[in-house]
This record gives C-alpha cells, structure tokens and sequence, in this order.
C-alpha cells in the first residue's frame, strides 16, 4: 500500500554539530593536520585593540577564505551560501547550527582594504610550508618550477598600443661584468657604459581593463591578455615552496634566479637539483645554478633554424687552442667579444672564396665563416650532458608528477584557470591562496596517511600478541 510520506521538517531533534560532520571528511583531516592559530599572531598588528567595533575573528575569516579555494567554489558571495547550508564547513569554522554566517562583502573588504598592500598572505603562506616541514613532508633538495597562465579578467579586443620602454635582462649585470673581466683578459678594453642612451621602445598591446597584465604569444598557447604563475614545487611530496605572478609576456627566465634565492633563503634551504623545462634554458640561467653549486636538469631547446646546411654542430671546438675547426679541416680563430656576451670566430675570407663547401656553410658577403660562442656556453655543455645522462633522464620526468601535476590539480580542482582579480598584486593573493590550499590538502592527507599506517601497526601487533604466564621455579 502507497502512502503519503511524513513531512519531518518541522520535526523537533536532538543533535550535536560534531555528530552531523563524517568521520573522514576532509575538513576534519585538515583540522587534525593543521594549525591556524598562528595567523592571529600575523594580523595582530593590523587592527585597533582599543576602539571600534568587535572585529570578525580573523582566524575564521582566513579558513573561510581557504574553504573556498580547497573546494573550488567560484566566488565569495557563493562561498557564504555554500557555509548557510553545510555543516561540515561550520563545524571547520568552530560556527553553530543556527549562528549567522558573516555577508560576502567582510570577506572582500578585509582583502581589499585591511590586508591589501601587506605580505600577510604570504607570511600566512610560509609557515604553512613550516608546518610541513615539521611534520617532514617537505625533502627541501630536489625544486622544480614551471609556469602555467592564468587567463587576464580582460577582453583581447578592448586593447590600446602604447609606445613601452623594454625592460632590461634580469642578468644584465652580471653579464656586463663578466664581459668587462673577459675582455681585459684577452687585451681589449671594457665597453664604455652609455649613460645618456635613449631607452628602446617598442609596441605594445595593454588592456583597457587590466592595465597591468600582459598579452601573451606563445606557441601551443592561447592568445589573448594573461597572468604568469610561477611555481617551485619541492620533489618529496609536491608541496608548493612559491609562487610569484608577472604579466603573461614576461618569459620564463628572468624572474627565476631571483625567486630561487628568495625562496632559499626564506625556508633555509639550499636544493641541490632542479628540474625546469626548455623556457628556462638559458645561459644566465645555467650559468647562475652553477655559480650556486646547483645541478640543473633542462628541457631539450631546439636550436635556431638558419640557411645554411652545415649546422654548429658540425664544427667542433678544441679547448685547448680556443679555436673551431671546420667540416673541411679549416680553423676558425677568435676575433672579439661582444655587447652581448658572444666570443666570435671566423676564418680569413680568401680561405673560404675557393671552397667546394662554401654554398652550404656561409651565406655571408664577404666570404668570412663566423661563428659565436656565449661566455656561458661551457654551463650550457655541461647541462646538456647532465640532461642526456641516465639519472638526468629520470629526474626530469619527475616534473610530471610534482610541478606539472600541482598546476593540472590547481586548474581542476580549485579554479585556478582565470584571474579572479585584476592587478599583479590581487591576483598574487589568488595564486598565494590557492598554493595554500593545495599546501594544506596535501599535509592533511599526508598526515591522515601515516596515522591510519600507524593504527594498522599498532592493530598488527595486538593481533599477533599471544599472552603467557610466568611460571616461578
């Protein structure tokens, strides 16, 4: 027999929050895992202890924070719906059944206003990687980094061209002074600094929207107006050591140094080996890790097309005598050094005029054969050789399954594909926000791992415990 079924919503019930949250849900993990009383302590100095209203616990204000980015919800104002409703989040958020949860707009002024133009985020950020480390999920000897691009809240038809200065190399100055001490060094003289040069300038798409993100061509990329998230993954469990945000046409290299040192400096750490893939190949690049005693394992780069059929790679290089030696047994003999680092070798142009080869080694008009070689190439070689031996191999493919995941995790799960925020500075939050997040999920699995390890041990060894009696004589 069909009957109507009761209607229990009114229905009067005894229960606790605790006994309405499972017991393997996440956010008792997290709970478990991680301590967050310590950003009271960080935002202290932030608020007024002796007048105005009573302000939001900013320990509450940060794990709603971070409940948003742990479970992907899209927005702040959704944020709030989803806690109305979700006794897990509430008993997260040390909230009660009935109390009101606080409206979206203290949750974007506190950003915006309160902790906007500070390093709270990534001050909150670093000793969440502290925790870690204590509980050793963090191995601190192998990084790897990469980027990914997140798409700019800005429209690529709504764009000006402006007339921009280019920025200068980030190792600019190391590669002037390097250049002044190999000059002496073969007899010329240092290149006179130009103080009064012009700065170039060049064309530029900016957005009318987001003024500070950048337009970004690249191949297999999509085009259009984006952010750079550049991330440091450390190679034991894949926990995010940094994360650092530039305009989406800002390549690679050039904040990378800079952020291995920081980085290193503020977890004290010293890696020994990184793991970057072909963007950071560069002879700065290769030169700096070598400089800080560090083995970097790269991407294959293909090297530039050119007319001729006789690649580089045909001319060998003696060492000793600092010479190139033709495919036709011919030498090439150094010349100078210049402005950009390159070591230039070429041959007398009456030795070249008569060669059977000429057509396929040199297009040049005055019969020279030239050839450059970067002051960092011998970095470069003795990165190439680490990248093809059997334990470079190995190592790089380790990229896969730490940085490149962390960045396939961070797009999937926790809406990491589009700037939430426009401007370098908000949309660092996001990124720091969401490397927390990740941070957190992985030291609270870890951590829940190793207990239910340890409970299974200690089950183990009850099980196999057999009682005895001592028997006096």
């Amino acid at each position: 027999m069909l009957k109507p079924p009761p209607s229990n919503q009114s229905k009067l019930e005894m229960v606790t929050l605790e006994q309405l949250v499972p017991k393997d849900h996440l956010v008792r993990k997290i709970d478990q895992a991680i301590d967050f009383e310590f950003i009271r302590d960080e935002v202290a100095h932030l608020y007024c202890h002796n007048n105005g209203r009573p302000a939001i616990d900013p320990v509450r204000l940060f794990k709603m924070m971070l409940l948003g980015y742990i479970f992907g919800i899209k927005s702040e104002r959704q944020l709030v719906k989803e806690v109305e409703v979700n006794m897990a989040y509430r008993w997260f958020l040390r909230m009660t059944i009935t109390e009101k949860v606080i409206d979206a707009s203290t949750l974007s002024q506190n950003r915006l206003r309160r902790f906007n133009g500070t390093d709270v985020f990534e001050r909150i950020f670093t000793h969440i990687i502290f925790q870690a480390i204590e509980k050793g999920v963090v191995g601190g000897k192998h990084w790897f980094t990469d980027s990914t691009h997140l798409k700019a809240n800005a429209n690529k038809n709504k764009a000006t061209n402006e007339r921009r200065e280019i920025k200068a190399s980030a190792y600019l100055e190391m590669l002037n002074a390097d250049i002044d001490v190999a000059r002496l060094r073969v007899g010329k003289k240092p290149f006179e600094v130009k103080e009064d040069a012009e700065p170039k300038l060049k064309n530029t798409k900016v957005s009318r929207t987001d003024a500070e993100s950048g337009f970004m061509t690249r191949n297999n990329k999509p085009q259009g107006f984006f952010y750079l998230d550049h991330r440091t993954v450390d190679g034991k469990c894949g926990i995010i050591l940094d994360t650092f945000v530039t305009p989406g046409n800002v390549n690679d290299s050039q904040p990378y140094i800079r952020r291995l040192d920081a980085t290193a400096k503020r977890l004290g750490f010293k890696p020994k080996q990184v793991g970057l893939d072909a963007g950071y190949f560069t002879a700065p690049v290769a030169e700096s890790l070598e400089r800080r005693e560090i083995a970097g394992v790269f991407g294959y780069r293909r090297p530039p097309r050119t007319k001729n059929s006789y690649k580089k790679s045909k001319f060998n290089y003696d060492v000793n005598t600092d010479t190139y030696r033709c495919p036709q047994g011919e030498t090439l003999i150094f010349r100078t050094i210049s402005r950009d680092g390159y070591r230039s070798y070429s041959t007398y142009a009456s030795t070249c005029l008569n060669c059977l080869a000429r057509s396929n080694c040199t297009k040049s008009q005055t019969g020279a054969k030239v050839i450059t070689r970067h002051l960092y190439a011998d970095a470069i070689d003795r990165a190439n050789t680490r990248r093809l031996s059997e334990q470079g191999k190995v190592f790089y493919k380790r990229r896969a399954e730490t940085v490149e995941r962390s960045f396939a995790d961070a797009k999937q799960h926790h809406n990491h594909r589009y700037a939430r925020f426009r401007g370098v500075t908000k949309v660092q939050i996001q990124c720091f926000l969401a490397a927390m997040a990740q941070n957190i999920k992985k030291i609270a699995l870890w951590v829940w791992a190793l207990l239910r390890f340890i409970l299974g041990k200690i089950a183990l060894l009850n099980a196999d415990f057999k009682p005895y009696r001592l028997h006096l004589i």
